[in-house]
Parts: structure tokens; C-alpha cells; sequence
């Protein structure tokens, strides 16, 4: 999967333990009604944000992931999260410039229509 955007948050990379690292990237979508996305970058994978900054335009290519976990009430949660695996930087598109129709030719002046007589066959239905 894919999700593209504009870089909004470029966090700091965390060393959660003595082997394990991240680095969280959030990006937002530019549509009608943008989503902030929260995309975690783990291990050598946190290295793949250090040329990028806020405000870049990027598509970042993602894996799903999700886990449960049993509370010490013995009631499942359950967690998902949004790991980036590929970033690449993308062209912002250019502003779509409206096109202008051709101009409209002069109205040229049309004969009149013969005249009409009540002799002549009508073939329209009303």
C-alpha cells in the first residue's frame, strides 16, 4: 500500500531499547478532507528519513500490521500501526492552470427563413 502527502511531522529518532530503534514520520493527504497518518520507519528503515524534511511531498509505500493484547483483566485489545518500509520524494504538481476555450466566432447573419404556409406538410409532433 501507498499513501502520499505532505510531510507535516519529522520526528526524532527513538532508541526504545538496547536493540531496538524508530523514527515516526507523519504525513498529511491532500484531498477533499486530508488525514493525518502516523507512519513509524523501525531498525535500519529509520535511516531512510534522513533526506527528507517537513513540507516535502512524498509517497511512502506501507505494511498494515496489528496485535493483540490481553489486559490483566483478561480483555483482548487490539492495536494496529502504519509501518513505512520505502519513501520517496515526489514533484509537487504545478497549480492546474485553466485552459481558455477558443474564441467564439463572430455570429454571422443567417437568411431569413422562407415563408411559412399552412400548406406545407408539418412533420412535428406537436
Amino acid at each position: 500500500m501507498e499513501v502520499t502527502g505532505r510531510i507535516k511531522v519529522l520526528s526524532a529518532e527513538q532508541q526504545v531499547s538496547a536493540t531496538f530503534r524508530k523514527r515516526e514520520l507523519v504525513v498529511t493527504t491532500e484531498e477533499q478532507y486530508p488525514q493525518h497518518i502516523m507512519i513509524e520507519f523501525t531498525q535500519d528503515k529509520s535511516d531512510l528519513l534522513n533526506n527528507y524534511k517537513v513540507g516535502d511531498v512524498v509517497k511512502v509505500s506501507i505494511n498494515l500490521g496489528g496485535r493483540e493484547w490481553i489486559n490483566p483483566q483478561g480483555e483482548a485489545k487490539y492495536f494496529n500501526s502504519v509501518r513505512g518500509w520505502r519513501i520517496e520524494k515526489i514533484q509537487a504538481e504545478a497549480p492546474i492552470q485553466q485552459q481558455q476555450a477558443p474564441p467564439m466566432p463572430a455570429a454571422q447573419a443567417f437568411e431569413p427563413a422562407a415563408t411559412f404556409t399552412e400548406e406545407e406538410h408539418d412533420d412535428l409532433p406537436f
